[in-house]
Order: structure tokens, then sequence, then C-alpha cells
């Protein structure tokens, strides 16, 4: 079968190019260069890696850590040999620091921000929200799927819980968030951004796009997870209603289905703390018909 091809290069070739090179500019605008669609990229991309029986601890490691939060290694190895697992502390650590996280109250070196990296202070302690676009936020989670995992960013309004955007990566970098934030960005400047001390959140690229634009900068202490509270609640909403429901078999088919779920959950989920109304017609002012 003929290729489809846009000059002098095919269509799979395309693909291949994104990412194997100038990592300093961002999938999306990559995919501009070469005509490409996001979507035909990520058909492409596969998941991370692990055995399929660390993948299995690892969904249960994801489901537990949203109930408890405060549970570090020693706890999830507990609530694991309970249920009938053979692990030890040492396999809990890996593979919670693969999944990118820790208990609320973490033990000494572990998750270090990069020792290069500056760590603004948390701004958001008593502080009262009272609009849209006063403070956003944003963290990374971990995406169990049946034969890997990916990371998902997303950045939210917490006033609106409106989700302004998202992105996806199989790896833990810097890239798939800073294109994020610059998505986000088009669409509006809050306030405050508020973010963890992970690497990719302290690094320059990310800060400098932040204070270019004369955003405050604030981040949560370590290990205080619920200092970002919208965020982990909207982890849990994300896994319980399309990931745990839902076997997407491949990187384009996740895409799809969060594409789907982040329309749904912006344009028609009600929220008991929003009075029952969506994240839309609070963020944008919208009356209720």
């Amino acid at each position: 079968m003929a290729q489809k091809k846009t000059g002098t290069l095919s269509l799979e070739n395309r693909c291949s190019l994104v990412q194997a090179n100038h990592k300093e500019l961002s999938i999306r605008r990559q995919c501009e260069l070469l005509q490409l669609p996001r979507s035909t990229w990520y058909r492409g991309v596969e998941p991370a890696q692990e055995t399929p029986e660390n993948l299995e601890i690892m969904a249960q490691i994801d489901k537990q850590y949203l109930k408890t939060p405060f549970y570090g290694s020693r706890k999830m190895v507990e609530h694991l040999q309970q249920n009938s697992w053979t692990v030890n502390r040492k396999r809990i650590q890996r593979l919670m620091r693969i999944m990118g996280i820790e208990g609320i109250a973490p033990g000494p070196n572990t998750s270090n921000p990069h020792p290069g990296h500056k760590i603004y202070p948390y701004l958001l302690r008593n502080y009262l929200i009272e609009r849209p676009n006063q403070v956003w936020s944003t963290d990374i989670t971990y995406i169990p799927m049946p034969c890997g995992f990916m990371y998902l960013v997303a950045i939210i309004d917490w006033f609106s819980r409106f989700v302004l955007s998202w992105s996806l990566s199989n790896t833990m970098d810097t890239y798939f968030c800073i294109e994020a934030l610059k998505a986000a960005l088009n669409e509006g400047k809050p306030e405050i951004f508020n973010t963890d001390q992970g690497s990719q959140f302290t690094s320059h690229e990310f800060t400098h796009t932040l204070l270019e634009k004369d955003i405050q900068i604030s981040m949560d202490g370590r290990g205080r997870a619920l200092d970002n509270v919208f965020v982990e609640r909207l982890w849990r909403s994300v896994k319980y209603e399309c990931i745990y429901l839902n076997e997407y078999s491949s990187v384009n088919s996740l895409h799809q289905g969060l594409s789907d779920y982040f329309r749904f959950y912006n344009y028609e989920r009600i929220h008991q703390s929003l009075n029952y109304k969506t994240p839309e017609k609070i963020h944008f002012g919208k009356k209720t018909t």
C-alpha cells in the first residue's frame, strides 16, 4: 500500500522524527512543523514498561494511594502483604519512585528536588480563593495500562476546578509539563501558580515560563500532598470514572479516552462543591439555564 506523503517524508517517517531530536521543542510544535496530527503521533508511542507482576503491584499501590495518600513505603508494604502480595520495602520504594509518589510524611532523602533548582515558598495557606484565574496548579500522576504505564500532567483552576490543559508522556520529563503549561497560558493567566517540588516544576524552563509573565510561584511543602488538594481530587475522579473503568490497550486509545473524559469533566460533570454546577459555568461565569 502506498504511503501518504507530505513533501518527501512519509507519514511513518514523520512520526519517527517527533522527539528523536529537537527536544527543546514541544510535541505540539514538532507536530505542527512536520504537518503531523498529534493524534497520529500518539499511535506510535509505547507505554513505559515493567514486568507483568510489577504492573499488577503498581496498580494496587495506585488504588491504595488514592485512598490513603499518607501511606509511605512501610505502610504500603504492610497493606500489600496483608493482601497476599510477597513484597519487600526495597521493591516497593523502587516502584513508588517510578510512579512518582510518596507518603505525606516521607523519610529522609526521598523525592529530593533537583539540587540546582530554586524552591519557592508555599503561598496558599489560609489564602482565600474567590475567583477564576486567581490560582492555578498542576501535578503529575501515574496512569496504569494493561501492558505498561504512562504519566499524565494536568493544570487546573482552583476556584472553578476547570481543567485548563493536560498532556501525556511515557517518561517523567520536563517537556510534556511545559507543553501543558504553554497550552494553558494560551487561554489565560493566573495570579499564582502552585506546584509540588518535583524537578519538572522547579526546572528553569518551567519557572521561567511563569516568571516572564509575572505569575507568582507557590510550591507545596515537601511531603505535603494535600497542599495541592484540588489536583489530588481530580486524580481520584479521573481514575475511578475513566481509567479503572476502561482497559486502554494503546496510548492512542488512552489519549482519546482522556480527551473524552476531560470534555465531560469540564462541560457536563456537576460538582457538589460548586453547588451542582459544572466547572465551565463557574470558570466562564455562565448562568445555569
